[in-house]
């Protein structure tokens, strides 16, 4: 059994791991571009009207970056400020997932499914590399939990809450929120046949609630393009906002129009799931093949729960479905399935430490033992290799981490606690490498953010820095404190006044063709670091691959 003290050890390390991790610097595309997006609301006060740079952005709805914009009006622009509203959402999420866990099974369920969540590596770096996700997943679990106990007992409280969940997750995400929220409740009641609560009045309250919480949205959304049909929004003119989030978005998504195509693999989740779920993958694959071997066995279901529980399971099955047939994919698509199987995961080991089955579970934990030692293996790779700490100390740390991590495995006596512990000892070691080491020293190599730290030790006005394309610069962006301003080739010769430029090395090539000239030069290196590969990874090729990004002065012409 995880008892309190074990829990707790375990949260605290795991909330550790997320702190840390707030303080690493932005990455693009998303995250750095998302951060800019609500720095322009709170900059230029208006929060109804969405920007992508200089195009108006008919996308995601707005709570996200409302979040965000609360956030730095509380605590200023700062990147640890745009993550905090995701951290909290994540908390919720762990908190929804011990609901949830604990109201289809019991409070042992309840609490490992939270510590399961949280270890899981993709919700670890959603708040790493912010997107949406993280907001979307704590709201909508958390409605699953509240609109299941409705389902339930039939109180209206949960209801209220639930329908008020599902709203927010709306307001973050869009349709796809209320399909992840409503697929798996839609298959706990045609297995359970509780349509009886769906015809109460008190559903009547329910939607109103939705409505009222989505009613922000859909006000920003007319304000923005229902009022001005002449806006041209990727080519088309009389675009409604209302209706665009109501019922176009999610019909985009699965065919590629408006976002375009990056995937028609239909196992791209499949195979993605194996990295997303570490280090649960193996576990959360048993306990599905056990979950759907228990569908069909004779059996009652009061003397076996999961016989009555296909919310986990049925949920998992129509979201992996209907996403992979989406045209445009992405691996964080999975974050709100992590709840699901971290519920599924927990009842099953359970579910076989109530059954007496202690010798499965001592096989499982050497299972983990053997994928701890794989983290092992990958933070010294990094550590050593990848990224080198070059510190006595830091290896002595790092080196007492990994012995003491075998250490507890074999002094824990309890099969389920051994099991979990070095799963979750695992997950904290990693990402605290990830969080600490990893990613500020990927991040020095992203050009934006290293171009910014530059021109702030070199004190340059903000009045004075341009770009010579549209091309996006998210994290310059960010760390500069304000959107860089297009500038034309044809009028840096008749600039009177002196300017910075920030260019790649085909437009720097293209200033010289034009016979415009510079007098001093920055250099930083450039890496796409969300799209890591080998070469990259391996010291010996990586400059192979960098490229760079330069900012040179262009002295104004005197008249």
């Amino acid at each position: 059994m995880i008892r309190g003290n074990f829990f707790w050890i375990a949260f605290l390390g795991l909330a550790g791991v997320y702190l840390v991790g707030l303080f690493a610097r932005l990455m693009e595309n998303d995250s750095a571009q998302f951060a800019v997006m609500a720095m322009r609301m709170v900059q230029e006060q208006d929060f109804l009207n969405l920007w992508k740079g200089g195009e108006e952005y008919l996308d995601k709805p707005h709570l996200h970056y409302w979040l965000a914009a609360f956030s730095y009006s509380l605590f200023g622009v700062y990147d640890w400020a745009y993550r905090v509203p995701a951290l909290l959402a994540t908390f919720l999420g762990a908190y929804s997932s011990y609901g949830l866990g604990s109201a289809l099974y019991n409070r042992n369920t309840g609490r490992i499914s939270a510590l399961i969540f949280m270890s899981a590596q993709t919700i670890i770096l959603s708040v790493i590399d912010v997107r949406t996700d993280a907001v979307l997943t704590g709201f909508a679990v958390f409605a699953i939990w509240q609109l299941y106990s409705y389902l339930k007992e039939g109180a209206l409280t949960p209801l209220i809450m639930g329908a008020a969940g599902a709203g927010l997750a709306f307001s973050t995400k869009g349709q796809i929120a209320l399909l992840v929220i409503g697929l798996p409740l839609l298959c706990q009641l045609i297995y359970t046949r509780s349509w009886h609560r769906l015809w109460s009045p008190k559903i009547l309250l329910g939607l109103l609630t939705f409505a009222l919480v989505i009613s922000p949205v859909l006000y920003a959304y007319y304000h923005q393009f229902d009022l001005h049909p002449e806006k041209i929004i990727r080519g088309k003119n009389e675009r409604s906002g209302v209706f665009f989030i109501l019922w176009e978005q999610s019909f985009e998504r699965l065919s590629g129009e408006g976002v375009g195509k990056n995937s028609s693999d239909y196992f791209f989740f499949f195979h993605t799931f194996l990295w997303v779920f570490l280090p649960w993958t193996l576990l959360g694959l048993w306990a599905l093949w056990g979950r759907i071997r228990v569908a069909f066995e004779k059996d009652n279901t009061k003397n076996n729960p999961e016989k009555g529980e296909i919310l986990t399971t049925g949920g998992i099955a129509s979201i992996f479905l209907i996403i992979s047939f989406a045209q445009f994919k992405l691996p964080h698509y999975l974050n709100i399935t992590i709840p699901l199987f971290a519920v599924l995961t927990a009842s099953f080991l359970d579910r076989l430490y109530r059954e007496g089955a202690l010798q499965k579970l001592r096989r499982a934990g050497g299972v983990q033992l053997g994928i701890y030692t794989l983290v092992c293996a990958a933070v010294s790779g990094i550590t050593l290799w990848v990224f080198p700490l070059g510190s006595f100390p830091g290896y002595f740390l790092l080196t007492g981490g990994v012995v003491l991590g075998y250490f507890l495995f074999f002094k824990w006596a309890d099969p389920m606690v051994r099991l979990i512990g070095i799963s979750l000892y695992g997950s904290v070691l990693l990402n605290l490498v990830l969080n600490g080491h990893f990613y500020p020293s990927l991040l020095e190599y992203q050009g934006g953010s290293a171009m910014a730290d530059r021109i702030e030790a070199e004190s340059l006005e903000s009045n004075t820095l341009y770009k010579l394309s549209d091309q996006h610069t998210w994290a310059l962006d960010f760390y500069f404190g304000k959107p860089l301003e297009i500038v034309r080739i044809t009028d840096l010769p008749k600039a009177s006044e002196t300017i910075w430029l920030y260019a790649d090395a085909k437009e720097l090539e293209k200033l010289g063709e034009a016979g415009v000239l510079w007098d001093t030069e920055f250099t930083v290196d450039q890496f796409r670091i969300s799209r890591l590969q080998g070469r990259f990874l391996n010291p010996k090729t990586r400059s192979e691959v960098l490229r760079k990004r330069h900012l040179v002065r262009i002295p104004g012409q005197k008249p």
